[in-house]
């Protein structure tokens, strides 16, 4: 992206506007879960990228924090008066959630001293930089609260894969657009391009991004709602008077189209599992996913990812794709060497995580994945609070799913996990995590919980059997003792 995004009036009146936005869909949605799903997901697909509206010590107003707050607003005037969800008491999930706070804190008190380095100073990280992450962090987590509180039921479930299958498909015609006609429409509305137009050329086409600030975003996009049409497809749940049978092709079509290898695999893999496994192998696939996200820094600091193969394998597809992940490598070689100077809880903001010349102080390192970026600037505790509280969404919807009633509820269960934790993954080699992944996260969190906290049917008792019970079959003659003689015998 750019390094400095103009500020123009058409950005900022669509994000003054966003309230009133926010308030018709809470009143046009008959359910609040719905209002809930739709208010995030169409902020993330609409809203510009990269304007902000700042006032003096208050949370700036950007994409993320005006969609969350209008979403909080929202759920809390609609649910007044409605019975709470009860609290399971405080468990592992509070623990990293109050862990994703207070890491900042910790972090800026163990870096409050300036960097050197070849004539650039990189200043120390204060107090009140450790209450503005902070503050940027607890608005990020709000959808996951909410997701958890309020998207509980299998119905939920299935309102979230066909509200992404359907606005995938809306969303296709202007990426069909733009894939004609280059990546224009951001500009055209907003005023501005989000990124370098040239990262949106590809192989002698563009890669559409709309209104995503990058063509891999809207990829990954169309991606899940391929994976929550094939969902819907297994468990035949119309998509209003489309099948999603016809859906999930044209869909399919559609990202081919927008040139992101990465999605693509991550379609076919995803469509295969949902199609022709069960929900148990889909989970465990899903599982395997979050685990190697969660120890994927330790495999690499110890060597034991297998980069030169996947090297190879690359190569064997295009010369230019092995070439920049080659490139990655070596820049998550030189970010992780420079993250475990101080490994527990990292070099804070300003870059002071990054790899700079000793010399002329020039910036050698470019950082893609969401995991380095997070062990370089809060250390392990911070990557694991916060890829651990994605991870035990998975996990806990793993242990629970067979509590589901009907094959179809852990159909749709398991297609969401699934797609949960290819948002995980794919936080590897790239690094936005979007308020809809968070909402994701805590609605399969809140699914998990409330199958396995729900209350069961009683069991009816066994009667007792005692000298006094009064038996209700006449006695036959196995009981009354047929080889026994009469008494006229």
């Amino acid at each position: 992206m750019p390094t400095e995004i103009p500020q123009t009036l058409a950005a900022h009146a669509a994000l003054l506007l966003w309230p009133l936005i926010s308030l018709a869909i809470f009143a046009v949605c008959k359910s609040l879960p719905r209002a809930l799903i739709c208010n995030i997901l169409l902020a993330q697909l609409l809203l510009p990228v990269g304007a902000v509206i700042k006032f003096q010590m208050v949370p700036q107003i950007d994409k993320v924090s005006i969609a969350t707050f209008c979403a909080m607003i929202g759920c809390l005037v609609l649910s007044r008066g409605k019975s709470a969800t009860r609290s399971r008491g405080f468990g592992l999930v509070e623990v990293l959630l109050l862990l994703n706070l207070a890491s900042p804190v910790i972090t800026s008190e163990l870096n409050s001293d300036a960097l050197v380095i070849g004539g650039r100073v990189l200043p120390g990280v204060g107090l009140y930089d450790a209450i503005s992450t902070v503050e940027q962090i607890a608005i990020s987590l709000i959808p996951f609260m909410l997701g958890r509180r309020v998207l509980r039921t299998a119905d939920d479930c299935r309102s979230i894969l066909v509200t992404l299958a359907i606005a995938g498909i809306c969303y296709s015609v202007p990426l069909l657009f733009e894939i004609r006609f280059s990546p224009q429409l951001h500009n055209w509305v907003y005023g501005y391009m989000p990124t370098d137009f040239v990262q949106e050329i590809r192989n002698g086409g563009f890669r559409p991004m709309v209104f995503m600030g990058h063509g891999l975003l809207a990829a990954f996009f169309m991606m899940t709602s391929i994976l929550a049409a094939t969902a819907l497809w297994r468990s035949a749940i119309k998509l209003g008077p489309l099948s999603p049978s016809i859906a999930t092709p044209y869909l399919g079509l559609v990202l081919l189209l927008c040139k992101s290898m990465g999605a693509m695999l991550n379609a076919v893999g995803g469509f295969l599992l949902i199609f022709f496994m069960k929900p148990k192998i889909q989970f465990l696939a899903a599982a395997v996913l979050v685990t190697i996200s969660l120890t994927y820094p330790l495999l690499r600091s110890m060597d034991l990812v297998p980069t030169a193969t996947i090297l190879e394998i690359s190569k064997s597809f295009s010369a230019d794709r092995a070439a920049s992940l080659q490139y990655r490598f070596e820049n998550e070689d030189m970010l992780l060497a420079r993250a475990f100077e101080r490994p527990l809880f990292g070099w804070g903001r300003f870059g002071r995580s990054r790899v700079f010349d000793q010399d002329s102080g020039t910036d050698l390192s470019v950082t893609d994945g969401r995991w380095i970026i997070d062990i370089g600037q809060f250390g392990l505790l911070g990557f694991l609070s916060e890829f651990g509280l994605l991870a035990i969404c998975v996990y806990r919807a793993a242990s629970a799913f067979s509590l589901a009633r009907g094959a179809n509820d852990q159909r749709c269960l398991a297609a969401l996990a699934l797609i949960v934790s290819i948002n995980i993954f794919d936080l590897l080699p790239n690094s936005p995590l979007m308020p809809w992944t968070w909402l994701l996260a805590g609605a399969l969190l809140g699914q998990a919980e409330a199958l396995r906290f729900a209350p069961r049917p009683a069991k009816a008792p066994r009667p007792v059997s005692s000298f006094l019970t009064v038996r209700s079959k006449p006695l036959g003659p196995s009981r009354l003792g047929a080889a026994r003689p009469s008494v006229q015998q």
